[in-house]
């Protein structure tokens, strides 16, 4: 049985897609991006700004889940630009403090909205 996740406390969807979807104990996030849940519109101008959006907006579709960020698996980053690397996970570890998830983070040409850097997550709840 599958169970769409949505909150207010994180934007909504830009096109066909849930925020998460939970399917018996595992949660699969949608990429995040760095939006302002109020506004819709990118937060920050930088890697660090916009890292921090994407993981409160993360923490937020988490909440509604009934989970933290200690309950992820797996993360996966897609970032503008490689060199932004040790700021993005300067922020990245103050959400993810101790038994890290295991994670990818690849460089893509472009991002929706032309943000700097999507998340997307797996969680297991019990």
């Amino acid at each position: 049985m599958k169970k769409i996740i949505s909150t207010e406390g994180a934007p909504a969807a830009i096109g066909p897609y849930s925020q998460a979807v939970k399917a018996g104990n595992m949660i699969y996030t949608s990429g995040m991006l760095p939006i302002n849940p109020v506004t819709g519109e990118i937060t920050g101008s930088n890697i660090t700004e916009q890292t921090e959006q994407v993981l409160k907006n993360l923490v937020e579709v988490f909440k509604a889940a009934g989970a933290t960020s200690d309950n992820v698996v797996k993360t996966t980053v897609f970032i503008k630009n490689m060199n932004d690397f040790a700021e993005m996970n300067a922020v990245y570890k103050k959400y993810f403090k101790e038994n890290f998830p295991s994670r990818t983070c690849v460089e893509v040409a472009r991002l929706p909205k032309d943000a700097l850097v999507e998340i997307e997550c797996v969680l297991y709840v019990q």
